[in-house]
């Protein structure tokens, strides 16, 4: 399912899977930060994104842009240069004030879907010092959560294969009733097989460390 853009070690990771294509712009970081653009009805959403070579072709493949969407405070990444490419603006969840103090042009407001889809926007982590939406898209059975879980190993306890941030001291209670099928994340390879359980494994190790 990943192959790389280039023949080069340090070429992106690219993971395409139904609905979309994620890539890790640059697999050699520590952080892997990972980025996803959502195949909808009213076009490509690109979230979160970290730029990389070869990334408008791959973009082009799936139809038009509509939208760059941040959806973690942290994570601005590159995410005005690559709407400005594709003659797109740069959104964000209206209730998101940190994200707006760190983009140079306001972004256009996120109520409570991406524009044109039916990816429901949901309000995670809102605090002083951290805000995070999570985007579900029951349809294809996809969650986006780009920070508060990860599948790094800082994230995981040993033998799990995603975990919460270290730096949450309980699991966001956004989480509940989630049953995906797939959960791409901002930081390591996401999750496309045994989302649930996956889920499930983290969520219960939170609680039992908490």
């Amino acid at each position: 399912m990943t192959d790389d853009l280039g023949a080069d070690a340090t070429a992106p990771a690219v993971t395409e899977w139904d609905g979309g294509v994620s890539w890790i712009a640059h697999p050699q970081e520590d952080a892997k930060r990972a980025s996803h653009a959502l195949e909808t009805a009213a076009g490509v959403w690109v979230v979160d994104p970290v730029d990389a070579d070869g990334l408008d072709e791959l973009l082009a493949d799936r139809g038009p842009i509509a939208g760059v969407a941040v959806v973690h405070d942290r994570h601005t990444r590159d995410a005005e240069a690559i709407a400005a490419r594709h003659d797109v603006a740069v959104y964000a969840p209206e209730w998101m004030d940190l994200t707006r103090e760190k983009l140079d042009v306001a972004p256009e407001p996120i109520d409570a879907e991406l524009p044109g889809t039916h990816v429901a926007v949901h309000r995670l982590v809102d605090t002083d010092e951290w805000e995070e939406a999570l985007l579900v898209d029951e349809a294809r059975g996809t969650v986006v959560a780009m920070e508060a879980l990860g599948t790094l190993p800082a994230f995981r306890d040993d033998g799990d294969d995603l975990g919460v941030h270290p730096a949450l001291e309980t699991a966001p209670d956004g989480f509940a009733g989630l049953r995906p099928e797939r959960i791409l994340v901002g930081h390591g390879e996401s999750i496309h097989g045994d989302a649930m359980a996956a889920l499930e494994a983290a969520l219960d190790d939170e609680e039992a460390d908490s």
